[in-house]
């Protein structure tokens, strides 16, 4: 996969990264575009070593410049302009070679064109920085004169003191940008209005809002939930909430594959190995109990074919012979056709796997609004498919299969019944649907799947839109990347996944074992402390997931993502435990947080701090525009980050000028009510103390 990104600091204000992502998606381009947030431009080798994949980058503030001695080489625009925006990016024998280009000038001058008349004959450019320089040559490429306008004395320019009636008269092209220096105050009025408005950056759905249908999860009832679950439900639990940030009304749902071969070899293993056996009397969840069966049946089933191997037959030949695989399929025929002996071990064992269900779920603190079951809808989508043959939407073929030609749509052919009328699973997704629409009022249907199934949600959006779901066209699949282990890739069938309980519960663990060689919680009673350990786990292990690009594969590292330090969950929470401990003590010693806005004097730090809190609802919008919780993640450690330096550099309780003191008091507050407010749409919950 290629990759672009961004160069700049800071980063936060800008749209590049959602824009591209999703250009990229919509046109089919493998290629992912990544922000490079580098406080100097010195990183940038290492910025190209560590990403080898990179195949251009954008430039912006404050590095157009500075950039420039780091290219091989340099267009002529560029050069004479003296700014780059552009980089691309190309390998040779082992060696990076950058090349710089200047697209500003190519986008103002076929802007700025058509609308020069045969009277403009000057201009006045307003602002000496990089993308002048740009605009500057453009306009002499026009025949223009130019001029600038800075605000202080320089050579080539004139004050902005000195723009006169006259001036302006002569120079009557009046292009460029304008460098616009804030009163400090007006930073302050911002915080009061960030302050006093409750659930800044938050809008409320009414009765006009569209509903947004969300389903994640998609379990099959074979096997426990494992780390490729925890992925997929805390990716749309999370953009459940971002939605409802944005406005939207929100629902919702899981569909669970409880039919199927899958589950008849679970319960074809029990039969013939469990003696009986239950969630009560051996002490397992009924997930991880069927699981075993599951996995059982494979171990007994490889045996075999190994056997049949021995004995002269080709592997094809070997599973085909398979008793106990031949067991499984009748027994999958004789639920199909209602036996109730079948059945009613189907509802048992399902009824386990349930239960072990929600229990994950709970603890992972996600949940559903409506939950459906392919056993009801793969009937529904076979009646739907019929519909569509009685309109001439599907065709029949010879052998009775029921097709869908979608070779006009740049597609194939598409079965959606098999000769013998049983449904596949797109005839299933078909039959979920017309459930949905029966269900609720859908405007936008957004579906949280692996990056695997893509072509199938071409397909399913195309006949949707056949059938006449009034979203199918629309439908958004939220297609993300693979979890793995620094070990490798997880496989359910041979038992090697990473169970989410397991997995759960050894996040809690590495949070106390942390926790204690840092001295944290000791001083706490151990049932606060357990509950704060469990935040603290479960808080690392959704923002370490939560804060990777969806769209990209990433290694899990669980040791990684409990520290204390750097881009980690622990790491937002305890700062935003720290403000919690400021505010208590403030209280404690009846410290107001009020004062006077003239008689305080903001420092550069203070006024950077509140500009990044005004940047949260631009966040929150260009999250649900793009389906992306990793912008929410990145955009509070940013937040944090910036908050944890100001911290150290300035007195907040300990300042002796109240007004001061009761600013940063409210700067304090309002920061960790933006990090609650960012957490929260992450389904991350926030300790009052650590």
């Amino acid at each position: 996969m290629d990759k672009y990104g961004l160069i700049g600091y800071p980063l936060g204000h800008s749209f590049s990264i959602g824009y591209f992502n999703e250009k990229f998606q919509n046109e089919g381009i493998d290629a992912v575009y990544e922000n490079y947030e580098i406080p100097d431009i010195s990183t940038l080798p290492e910025i190209l070593d560590s990403n080898p994949e990179l195949k251009g980058l954008n430039v912006t503030i404050p590095y157009k410049e500075q950039v420039i001695k780091y290219l091989d080489a340099i267009s002529p625009e560029a050069n004479a302009i003296g700014a780059v925006n552009v980089i691309r990016v190309t390998h040779k024998d082992r060696k990076t070679i950058l090349k710089g280009f200047n697209s500003d000038v190519i986008g103002f001058t076929k802007s700025i064109e058509p609308m020069l008349e045969p009277c403009h004959k000057k201009a006045l450019i307003l602002g000496t920085g990089g993308a002048s320089k740009a605009i500057n040559f453009g306009l002499k490429s026009l025949g223009l004169e130019t001029l600038f306008v800075s605000r202080s004395k320089k050579e080539g320019a004139i004050c902005y003191e000195e723009v006169t009636p006259q001036v302006v008269k002569e120079y009557n092209v009046i292009k460029g940008f304008l460098n616009i220096t804030v009163e400090p105050k007006f930073w302050l009025g911002v915080l009061d209005h960030i302050h006093a408005t409750k659930d800044y950056g938050f809008k409320t759905a009414d009765d006009n809002s569209e509903l947004v249908m969300i389903e994640y999860s998609s379990p099959n009832t074979n096997k426990p939930l494992h780390l490729g679950h925890v992925r997929n439900n805390l990716l749309g639990y999370s953009l459940s909430r971002i939605m409802q940030a944005n406005g939207y009304k929100v629902v919702k749902t899981n569909i669970v594959n409880d039919r199927g071969i899958h589950i008849c070899k679970s319960m074809l293993a029990w039969q013939k190995w469990g003696n009986g056996a239950t969630p009560e009397s051996t002490g397992k969840k009924g997930d991880h109990l069927i699981g075993d069966f599951y996995v059982a049946f494979d171990k007994h089933y490889k045996a075999e074919v190994k056997e049949l191997e021995e004995k002269g037959m080709t592997k094809e030949e070997a599973e085909a012979a398979s008793p106990l695989m031949q067991e499984a399929r009748e027994m999958l025929r004789r639920w199909e056709a209602g036996d109730e002996e079948v059945r009613s071990l189907w509802r048992t064992m399902n009824s386990w796997v349930y239960a072990g269900f929600d229990e994950t779920y709970k603890r992972l603190g996600v949940d559903f609004d409506k939950i459906y079951y392919e056993s009801q809808t793969y009937l529904e989508g076979k009646e739907k498919v019929l519909e569509g043959l009685e309109k001439g939407i599907m065709y029949r073929k010879e052998d009775n299969s029921v097709w869908a030609d979608l070779t006009a749509d740049g597609l194939d052919h598409k079965l959606l019944l098999r000769s013998d009328g049983t449904s596949v699973y797109m005839t299933q997704d078909i039959g979920t649907a017309k459930l949905r629409y029966q269900d609720y009022p859908i405007d936008k249907m957004i579906y949280v799947v692996g990056n695997e199934q893509n072509y199938h949600f071409q397909v399913l959006s195309l006949l949707l839109d056949k059938l006449g779901f009034k979203w199918g066209k629309d439908l958004v699949h939220f297609s993300y990347g693979m979890v793995e282990l620094p070990e490798g890739k997880m496989k359910s069938r041979e038992g090697t996944v990473v169970d989410a309980d397991d997995l759960m519960d050894a996040m809690v663990q590495n949070a106390k074992e942390m926790s204690a060689e840092m001295g944290k919680l000791q001083d706490l009673p151990q049932e606060e402390a357990d509950k704060i350990s469990a935040i603290i786990g479960l808080g690392a292990l959704k923002y370490f997931i939560l804060k990777v690009d969806p769209r990209k594969n990433m290694t899990f590292n669980p040791k990684e993502s409990i520290d204390f330090n750097g881009n980690t969950g622990p790491f937002v929470q305890y700062t935003y435990a720290r403000i919690q401990s400021v505010l208590r003590k403030a209280a404690d010693k009846h410290v107001s947080e009020a004062f006077d806005a003239s008689a305080v004097a903001l420092n550069d730090k203070e006024i950077s701090l509140i500009q990044r809190l005004a940047d949260f609802p631009a966040i929150v919008a260009e999250a649900g525009r793009t389906y992306s919780p990793a912008l929410v993640a990145n955009y509070v450690y940013e937040l944090v980050k910036e908050y944890n330096q100001f911290y150290h550099d300035y007195k907040i309780l300990g300042e002796e000028n109240t007004d001061l003191r009761g600013f940063r008091l409210t700067l304090s507050r309002t920061v960790g009510d933006i990090i609650r407010q960012g957490f929260w749409m992450l389904g991350i919950e926030v300790p009052e103390r650590m």
